[in-house]
């Protein structure tokens, strides 16, 4: 259906432009004509909203309804319609653009009303005449470009009505980023930049000024809705939340106003992002303004942000401070004399112009009675003499965008032209070889006007994109009180949108004021910075900006402020005490300056000084009875034993490494088992021993030294195979262990192999076991001094510990697991070296006379264990 309806607007134009005749064609109505016009040889149209609204009239649809009424000039508007005279006659006035070739121009009002700009819009297309006749539908020449209108909402309107006939629409101050879809308004050109990149600008301010927590204001129209929807969803990418949105327009009741002045008030967040138009934050200001809600950072769009009116009422001084963006200004040379000359004596009988002039200076031009105080206009009053926000060029922003909308239009036709000329005119008139009501022509001004690319002679560089856009280029500016009192702007930044990212934005912060003329920036947060060493945890049902700081975990860090999350260490890592930085765990091992180990080291030291010092007393006394009677050349091999086993405990202190671990194992394993095996072969002596005295018995030539010491030798060997077989298949290392504690690192010796382990420690469990029986079963033979009874004793005792060990072992954590393993040893030792030798060594040097062969073969009374 669309496509029909283009095709059929396509016919019409063709036989409108090229003046076909219609048999049977008449105009049912006459078009509204312009407010102000001005024929040339080349028509640009312009729809400008010169009042602020229309009256709201109920029809009853009985009768044809009358044309709406308009109310409230705007003298912003106004002045925007004299700038876009102002280039015409400039351009009219140049030799080098558009020579001998004059522009026109038609220019309606559209009063704000979406309606009326559908109508200017059609009358533009179509053209109007003063008195209907049923000859022809002929119409007067089209215009070739239509400059307008300053909102988006109505534009939108415009662009809806004019892309079908491709007329090329340019806006000076319609931002919204809707309307870059060439899908849906394929002619639609600005001068002015997308809302798209101004939300994004609103964005990367924010962030940059730290505020998480933002309250939203937006027209309730295509302009503010757009625009701020942009603009929220670029901020929850940045992590900021939006305390409250409300929306307002113009012609909204005041209990509508008043709700979301509540809003505002009671909302939390100190920064307000306010993507409204002019007309509609008017009364939203009033009300605050009213109600006195100060305190407030404002951030604001180029619709109000750098309004003069806004700026100069003393009533809105709380907006003090406020930020926002807007356009690029440029000083029109000319302009305000041009403003000035403005009399409604040029055009005689144009009603606009005496409005204009009429509520300019508060007079009528006509004497009635029933006029009441209001002065009789003479035509002499002087627009110089006005303070207003026609008169004032202090800011043109916006009439800078509308002078270079005029200027882009010029040199496109001023391109088409000269093309035609330099392939078919004879001579340098462009006169004859000018066809603006061809078919063609609205396309080809179409065309030109996406390939323009000029600068102004105000160093504005112009020319559009794909989309009809120019390059997006923004000042920040700022409100500053003067020492006047009175409100100015001041730019304090740049925004570049074709710049790289991280160019994009250069900010003169200690130029800025803030809210209330503080020199301090505010903060607005829904809550307060978490500190390195806490994370974020959202409150339920809040936004993601509202949330508590909960300590991170042990274990876990987080440097930065605001983490979202806690950091885990590395194995060897843990946090501190703020939990801010990981930091190296503590390496636990028995080392030789802990007062432990130095215990454990003078236990051992002191048994092995003792065990030599026994060894040295049976030296001394090698040829005495008691020392010959059991065998001593195995208690001497016994104290060597013994004497290892003292020492090999010093093994197991210090920081384990390869060899260390290797040797602590493998020497507690062999000198143990050679101990028992000296312990177990003295046994067996004693029981061979008496066994030899029953008469024909020859055992002990089965058991004599020679057999004693291959005994021991065997027994050791068996041990030493197993280490080796141990070391070789897989051997002890050191390990980092960090199963028992979190914050430290055990470093112990790793068994490797637990079977070859814990077969080391059955072999020696084997061989005190069979020791402790034999020594068992000869503790009652009869003897003044019975070797069993001492050697059992020392078996329950190396039993005992032992025993008692492998639990212990098991459960104890770290160093203490060293410390247990060196105790076991030491208890061991001192059992066999007390048990064994103490007796005797008492009897050598305290009654030596018992040191005797008959007191050794005496028959006393033996008692039993």
């Amino acid at each position: 259906m669309t496509g029909v309806m283009q095709r059929w607007a396509a016919l019409l134009t063709l036989a409108v432009t090229v003046g076909v005749v219609v048999p049977a064609c008449r105009l049912q109505g006459q078009a509204v004509p312009p407010g102000l016009s001005a024929e040339g040889d080349i028509m640009i149209g312009g729809v400008f909203s010169i009042h602020r609204g229309t009256e709201e009239r109920i029809h009853s649809y009985t009768y044809k309804p009358q044309a709406p009424s308009c109310f409230s000039l705007n003298y912003r508007e106004f002045q925007f319609v004299q700038a876009m005279l102002f280039a015409i006659e400039e351009i009219n006035n140049r030799t080098d653009l558009l020579p001998k070739v004059s522009l026109g121009y038609k220019i309606y009002d559209a009063c704000g009303s979406i309606l009326l700009a559908i109508q200017s819009a059609m009358a533009l297309i179509n053209g109007y005449e003063e008195s209907v006749t049923d000859a022809s539908c002929s119409r007067p020449a089209v215009v070739q470009a239509i400059i307008g209108e300053s909102g988006s909402s109505r534009t939108i309107a415009l662009s809806s009505v004019v892309g079908p006939f491709s007329l090329p629409l340019i806006s000076h101050f319609a931002t919204c980023a809707c309307l870059s879809n060439r899908q849906k308004y394929p002619s639609f050109f600005r001068t002015i930049p997308s809302d798209y990149y101004q939300s994004r600008a609103l964005v990367q301010l924010v962030k940059y000024f730290g505020w998480t927590w933002v309250g939203a204001v937006r027209s309730d129209n295509d302009y503010g809705n757009s625009g701020m929807a942009t603009f929220i969803e670029g901020a929850e990418r940045e992590g900021i939340c939006i305390d409250y949105s409300v929306a307002v327009f113009r012609t909204d009741p005041r209990e509508k106003i008043l709700k979301a002045m509540e809003a505002i008030r009671k909302g939390t967040a100190k920064v307000i992002v306010a993507f409204v138009s002019l007309g509609d934050i008017f009364p939203l200001l009033q009300e605050l303004a009213l109600h006195n809600v100060t305190g407030i950072q404002w951030v604001g769009t180029e619709s109000w942000i750098t309004a003069s009116n806004l700026v100069q009422k003393t009533e809105f001084k709380f907006l003090k401070g406020s930020l926002g963006f807007a356009v690029g200004t440029n000083k029109l040379e000319g302009l305000q004399e041009f403003l000035i000359k403005v009399h409604p004596k040029k055009e005689a009988g144009n009603a606009l112009l005496k409005e204009f002039w009429e509520t300019a200076f508060s007079c009528s031009f006509e004497s009635s009675s029933n006029v009441v105080n209001t002065t009789f206009c003479t035509g002499y009053e002087t627009l110089s003499d006005l303070k207003n926000s026609y008169t004032d060029v202090s800011d043109l922003r916006i009439s800078s965008k509308i002078y270079a909308a005029v200027y882009a239009v010029a040199h496109a036709l001023h391109n088409i032209l000269e093309d035609n000329v330099g392939r078919s005119i004879i001579n340098s008139s462009y006169g004859p070889q000018f066809r603006p009501l061809e078919p063609t022509f609205l396309m080809q001004v179409f065309a030109y006007l996406e390939k323009v690319n000029f600068t102004t002679k105000y160093g504005e560089q112009v020319s559009f994109d794909i989309n009809g856009d120019p390059i997006a280029r923004y000042e920040l500016v700022n409100w500053h009180l003067t020492d006047a009192g009175t409100m100015t702007l001041k730019t304090v930044g740049l925004y570049d949108a074709s710049l790289p990212s991280n160019k994009k934005f250069a900010l003169d912060q200690g130029n800025i004021v803030w809210a209330g003329g503080q020199s301090q920036k505010p903060g607005s947060k829904c809550s307060e910075s978490c500190p390195p060493g806490t994370r974020k945890a959202v409150q339920r049902g809040k936004p993601v900006c509202c949330y508590d700081c909960v300590p991170c975990a042990d274990g876990t860090v987080s440097n930065a402020t605001d983490s979202n999350d806690c950091i885990p260490c590395d194995l060897e890592f843990w946090s501190n005490e703020y939990r801010n930085r990981c930091i190296l765990k503590t390496v636990e091992f028995l080392s030789f300056d802990e007062t432990m180990a130095i215990v454990l080291i003078i236990f051992s030291v002191f048994g092995a000084c003792i065990t030599i010092i026994v060894a040295a007393v049976f030296f001394i006394h090698k040829d005495t009875p008691i020392v010959k009677a059991n065998n001593s050349e195995l208690s001497f091999l016994l104290l060597f034993s013994l004497t290892l086993c003292f020492l090999c405990s010093l093994t197991f202190i210090g920081r384990p490494s390869h060899w260390s671990c290797m040797l602590r194992h493998t020497a507690f394993g062999i000198t143990f088992v050679l101990c028992i095996s000296c312990v177990l072969g003295k046994t067996i002596v004693v029981l061979m021993a008496f066994r030899a005295t029953l008469p024909g018995s020859n055992v002990m030539k089965w058991f004599g030294p020679s057999q004693q010491r291959l005994s021991v030798l065997v027994f050791t060997l068996i041990q030493v195979l197993i280490c080796v077989l141990w070391l070789t298949l897989s051997p002890p290392f050191p390990n980092k262990n960090t199963k028992y504690y979190k914050d430290k690192i055990i470093l112990e010796c790793d068994v490797g192999s637990a079977v070859s382990f814990w077969a080391v420690l059955g072999y020696i469990g084997l061989l005190s076991a069979l020791c402790f029986v034999l020594a068992f079963l000869a503790r009652k033979l009869p003897d003044n001094f019975n070797e069993a009874k001492f050697i059992t004793f020392s078996m329950l005792i190396f039993t005992a510990v032992w025993i008692t060990f492998i639990p212990t072992y098991v459960s104890s954590p770290g160093k203490f697991t060293v410390a247990v393993e060196i105790f076991a040893i030491l208890a061991s030792t001192y059992g066999l070296l007390f048990c064994i030798f103490v007796p005797k060594c008492y009897i050598i040097l305290l009654k030596p006379e018992l040191n005797s062969r008959k007191s050794l073969m005496g028959k006393i009374p033996t008692k039993s264990l």
